[in-house]
């Protein structure tokens, strides 16, 4: 009995062994064809990007640079105010300071009719300059 349980033991060891080689012979043969798919990939957007004529692409690329710079301003600003949040008491005086100085703000600047139509007059004449 206990010869049968040990030839068991040793067939199951050998085939665990050969499943454990086939598959680690599976993941190098899927590195390597992962490696081979990456590298044509490269030569492929390689070979794309070479055939793009880059001096007329000025503007095209300002404002992709614009674009993308913006995208990236945006996730750090985010993850600040996201860090802020965390805070317990931060934002609460965050909201504070914001209605502090609106009202300081409104207070120098909406006092009298004459600063009123100063701010009317600033506000028109900026929408003229960006609208048209």
């Amino acid at each position: 009995m206990s010869e049968l349980n040990s030839e068991s033991n040793n067939g199951t060891t050998s085939s665990n062994t050969t499943q454990k080689a086939v598959a680690n012979s599976g993941n190098q043969d899927d590195t390597i064809n992962y490696s081979e798919q990456f590298s044509q990939l490269m030569r492929t957007v390689n070979e794309t990007l070479s055939k793009i004529d880059w001096t007329q692409m000025g503007k095209y690329g300002k404002a992709a640079g614009i674009i993308t710079l913006v995208i990236v301003a945006q996730i750090i600003i985010k993850g600040v105010i996201d860090t802020v949040n965390l805070l317990p008491v931060v934002p609460g005086l965050l909201e504070l300071l914001g209605l502090v100085v609106l009202g300081q703000w409104s207070w120098q600047n909406l006092k009298t009719s004459d600063k009123r139509n100063a701010v009317i007059e600033r506000v028109q004449s900026l929408r003229k300059e960006y609208l048209g």
